[in-house]
């Protein structure tokens, strides 16, 4: 193969890695995940996000919220950054916020169900106890090492939102506020499903109109200008840096195919699933499709990789990603988020070793 073929393979890789993300997430993932976070800057009010995720809940409250809010989302690591800057940008403790970064793509009920169906009933329960705790845990360990980020935030006062006004002047209702979040969320979780169009397409088509109805109906037009700029806002931060993203893993699957790593992930060593935590951290896994590519991909299925590193990838996989990375450091910036990868990283790997040489 000459350099041109090569760079022509590479570049191709990267077009047609940016095509499927494009195609598979940003319409029926990103957009509605990104109109909810706008909505949540906008419609919710500061207290009702603290009352269950702000720095001074107790913790056996705002953890299990934070973990159980992301099983019902079947959403990668780039849709959920949206959602998680919507909390993060209403005040919620760093480590709450942080255990629904994490669980929100790797705890959902799809994937586990997936999990245990195509790859075995043990790595399937592994993956969903494992997920829940890393979520925990992360959120406990940030929590405790910026610690200064919750003091200062329980000083800062902000401005509060307007009260939902109708264009008549009188106060929205709560379940009309309630509804249009729910149509928001019936969106993203139809339009993610892996329902074929003929069936979703309908549903998602009057949830649209229901969210639309609400809007010109319970809405002041002012409040409905500002949820799309809050929503624009978030697009130019996070959409072209995802693009890129993509695009950019698509050349290294290219230059490092992930079956290149088969041979250094066929034990249970302790190494070994450091390497595929980390190869997992790098790569771009959408949500349902981690279990494919573990199984065939990288060899799980046909029993050319061990049992802890095929979990420590599909933990560490889904959470995160070289794009969602770029745009969690534009979100928190480079500490919180070194250390966030960090943390992924290490417990991943940690869980893969205990279940591949205790469980497996």
């Amino acid at each position: 193969m000459d350099v041109l073929d090569y760079i022509f393979g590479s570049l191709s890789s990267g077009w047609y890695s940016l095509l499927d993300y494009v195609s598979q997430h940003t319409l029926t993932c990103l957009v509605p995940a990104l109109f909810i976070a706008g909505a949540i800057a906008v419609f919710i009010k500061k207290e009702a996000i603290l009352r269950f995720f702000g720095p001074d809940v107790p913790k056996w409250k705002s953890y299990p919220v934070a973990s159980i809010s992301g099983t019902i989302l079947a959403v990668c690591s780039c849709t959920i950054l949206p959602l998680f800057a919507g909390l993060y940008k209403k005040g919620s403790g760093i480590g709450p916020a942080i255990a629904f970064l994490y669980s929100g793509p790797a705890i959902n009920v799809l994937a586990i169900v997936y999990t245990a169906g195509a790859l075995g009933y043990g790595i399937g329960i592994a993956r969903a106890v494992a997920s829940i705790s890393i979520s925990v845990i992360i959120g406990l360990i940030m929590a405790a090492i910026f610690r200064k980020h919750d003091l200062e935030l329980r000083k800062s006062t902000s401005v509060q939102p307007v009260q939902s006004m109708t264009e008549e002047g009188r106060p929205t209702p709560q379940w009309a506020t309630a509804a249009l979040f729910i149509s928001l969320m019936g969106i993203l979780l139809f339009g993610a499903s892996p329902l074929i169009w003929l069936i979703k397409g309908p549903i998602v088509l009057v949830l649209i109109a229901v969210l639309i109805l609400l809007m010109m109906r319970f809405f002041h037009k002012d409040q409905v200008r500002s949820w799309w700029i809050e929503t624009w806002d978030l697009t130019k931060k996070i959409v072209p840096i995802l693009i890129i993203g993509a695009f950019v893993v698509g050349i290294i699957a290219y230059i490092i195919p992930p079956e290149s790593f088969r041979s250094f992930l066929g034990n249970e060593g302790i190494i070994a699933n450091l390497i595929a935590s980390i190869v997992g951290a790098l790569l771009y896994m959408p949500t349902l499709l981690e279990v494919p590519i573990v199984g065939t991909t990288f060899g799980y299925s046909d029993g050319l990789i061990g049992s802890g590193p095929a979990l420590s990838l599909l933990l560490a996989g889904p959470a995160v990603s070289l794009p969602s990375m770029i745009v969690l450091y534009r979100i928190v910036g480079a500490r919180k988020t070194i250390t966030y990868i960090a943390l992924v990283i290490f417990l991943s790997a940690l869980m893969g070793f205990i279940y591949g040489n205790l469980f497996a």
